[in-house]
């Protein structure tokens, strides 16, 4: 089903697969028997109770055969009784075995959904790869930012059961591969983020991730893919394989290590803006429509003065290059995003 489908055709398909779901459950006949039950017992006892017509015979039947048993309308003849007795047996056991029938459905599911067994139907939503403490942490910021806080986010990861508890985390149990791919929807997903596994050495856990990189490219090359590697000797294999985003742990990790040698405290504003549970933290907006078409240098004053924000940088266009301090004449273009630190995502108009 595409965006561009019809309602009354989307209503349709929806109505089909529901009656094949019944159908596969068994569903359609105990709905058929409790049908004829009703209708059989609406005329029965319109035969043997003059004073009850159709409609009241319906309704009768109806709160007899789910025994709620308001008394508005009760027979008084024998064969009445007898109609009414064969219609409470009846009921209580078909709407038992109904009520058994859809418990055990949404049982089955709830079950198949915790051990990662279903497909995902989301749309423009993210994908995590892997499942490690890296993750909890990524899924645990994504969370606390207003703009992911509930969006749909598929995890995939060689677990027996979901790691978490997220209502909007879909979990999909097995190795990243074509099969859980096309389960996570990735041809509708926006973005995909492929970690390491914590369980290999460090040559085969990028090994991995380049391979899951390409399958992921494969299937959907609109996705932007961000990948997670040890060394920075196989960025080039991630770039080959069109990686739009790479982090390497390793160069991150040496370099706050020699700013905090060079400047002692430094990492902790870097770390206080990487992290979602306190403080200032980074963000990636649009310019405000007033300061479109300004030097860099002009917007600074009038983005902390109304937004409570600094900008530090620009990307040009939409995923885009990412200019660092640009310089002081820089023109802010309509399509540009900023780069800020704020203590929240910035709303601006």
């Amino acid at each position: 089903m595409t965006p561009s489908t019809p309602p009354t055709v989307a209503l349709g398909l929806r109505l089909r697969r529901l009656w094949k779901f019944m159908q596969r459950e068994r569903l359609d006949r105990l709905l058929f028997l409790l049908l004829v039950i009703v209708l059989a017992s609406t005329v029965s006892i319109t035969l043997v109770e003059p004073e009850i017509n159709l409609l009241n015979g319906l309704w009768w039947s109806v709160v007899t055969m789910t025994t709620v048993g308001y008394g508005d309308i009760s027979p008084h003849s024998m064969g009445g009784r007898i109609i009414a007795m064969v219609v409470m047996f009846l009921g209580i056991g078909l709407l038992g075995m109904f009520s058994a029938t859809v418990a055990s459905v949404l049982v089955s599911h709830k079950l198949r959904e915790d051990h990662g067994l279903t497909h995902a139907k989301y749309r423009q939503h993210i994908i995590l790869c892997e499942w490690n403490h890296r993750t909890a942490a990524l899924l645990r910021d994504l969370r606390a930012d207003p703009k992911t806080a509930h969006a749909p986010i598929v995890l995939i990861a060689d677990l027996p059961s979901k790691p978490i508890d997220d209502d909007d985390l879909h979990f999909i149990s097995g190795q990243v591969n074509d099969e859980t791919l096309q389960r996570a929807n990735l041809a509708e997903a926006q973005t995909v983020v492929i970690l390491g596994d914590d369980r290999l050495e460090p040559t085969a856990r990028d090994a991995k991730v380049v391979l899951a990189c390409l399958t992921v490219e494969s299937i959907n090359r609109n996705v932007y893919t961000i990948v997670e590697l040890v060394s920075d000797a196989n960025v080039r294999h991630c770039l080959r394989a069109n990686a739009n985003e790479i982090v390497v742990n390793s160069n991150l990790t040496s370099g706050l290590l020699a700013r905090a040698a060079l400047d002692h405290g430094i990492t902790k504003v870097i770390g206080e803006w990487l992290s979602a549970d306190h403080g200032d933290e980074l963000y990636k907006i649009k310019p405000p429509s007033s300061l479109v078409n300004q030097p860099f240098a002009e917007i600074l004053a009038p983005m902390k003065i109304q937004y409570s924000c600094i900008v530090i940088g620009v990307e040009q266009g939409e995923d885009g290059e990412v200019i660092s301090n640009p310089p002081a004449d820089y023109v802010v273009r309509p399509g540009d995003r900023l780069v800020v630190v704020a203590p929240t995502r910035p709303e601006v108009s």
